[in-house]
């Protein structure tokens, strides 16, 4: 008799087989933050997740973020870290850190991914014009170098991606006088996302996803459709901190991405669990009702 135990994985990998099939070849952004970036064993399931995405035939691209790292080593140079509203305010010194500390983590999460076999680039969005931006005001405050993305050089990216490598993007970008500041994260892959029309825009965060009612973490929502996300902000259901990461999932929605997941990046191999099983782990937020996870819209 056949173990159980390898019963039960190959039908693990059928349960795979529909997902592996609709998204051949399809682009999924990947953006990746929090304290899936701190843990040494959460880092190395994570790139392992868009290492095999990529090796059966995704085209994935990773946007990552850093801002733990950042504040560290603003604290190293005797520097408070400073926030309105939640958004670093990032003096010129400041900008001149976080440059150094995100390209440093790209070049990691780069050697990283080099060391599972698949070919990685590491890029900023400064390179080739990939991000442009303006200066990004919170309320009418200034922050100082914080970016708002107004434009993605798109090719640079496809043109990785046809020749096999796996993009890993720096959240920098310039203004139209060539100044650098610094790129929310999410934004940053909601642009890439948006302007790719790609398949699929995770993001891994540290809440487990959308709660119907944030203080029941018996509430989550692990389908959730565009026209009840603008319900959810509408009613003040969700958290301060998920209003606009929600909001930015609707526009990326509406500007062509079909699906948006977000995701504990706290739990190992969360980018395999919510995208390749039926059940899935975290939120995913799709365009309209009677659509499966792995439909094509």
């Amino acid at each position: 008799m056949v173990n159980q135990k390898y019963l039960e994985k190959a039908e693990v990998l059928i349960e795979a087989l529909p997902y592996i099939q609709r998204f051949n070849r399809k682009i999924i952004v990947v953006k990746y933050g929090g304290s899936a970036m701190v843990d040494e064993q959460l880092k190395k399931s994570v790139i392992q997740d868009v290492v095999l995405l990529k090796l059966v035939g995704f085209k994935p691209i990773i946007v990552h973020g850093g801002g733990k790292e950042i504040s560290r080593w603003v604290g190293k140079v005797g520097k408070e870290p400073q926030f309105i509203n939640g958004l670093r305010v990032t003096d010129e010194e400041t900008m001149e850190i976080a440059e150094m500390v995100l390209g440093k983590v790209n070049k990691e999460l780069v050697s990283m991914v080099e060391s599972l076999g698949v070919k990685a680039v590491g890029i900023s969005g400064k390179d080739g014009g990939l991000l442009t931006v303006e200066k990004k005001y919170s309320n009418g405050q200034d922050i100082g170098y914080v970016g708002n993305v107004t434009g993605v050089n798109a090719k640079i990216l496809f043109d990785l991606l046809d020749k096999d490598f796996l993009p890993i993007v720096c959240p920098i970008g310039m203004d139209e006088n060539f100044l650098t500041y610094n790129i929310n994260a999410d934004d940053a892959a909601c642009a890439i996302a948006k302007e790719m029309k790609a398949e699929k825009l995770a993001f891994l965060t540290d809440i487990e996803g959308v709660y119907k009612d944030p203080k029941d973490p018996e509430s989550l929502i692990s389908k959730l459709f565009v026209k009840e996300a603008k319900e959810l902000i509408d009613n003040g259901n969700v958290g301060g901190g998920m209003i606009p990461k929600l909001q930015n999932c609707i526009d990326a929605i509406e500007q062509g991405v079909s699906r948006v997941h977000i995701l504990d990046g706290r739990i190992k191999h969360c980018l395999l669990l919510e995208i390749f099983t039926n059940k899935g782990i975290g939120t995913a937020i799709l365009r309209k009702e009677g659509i499966q996870h792995y439909d094509v819209q």
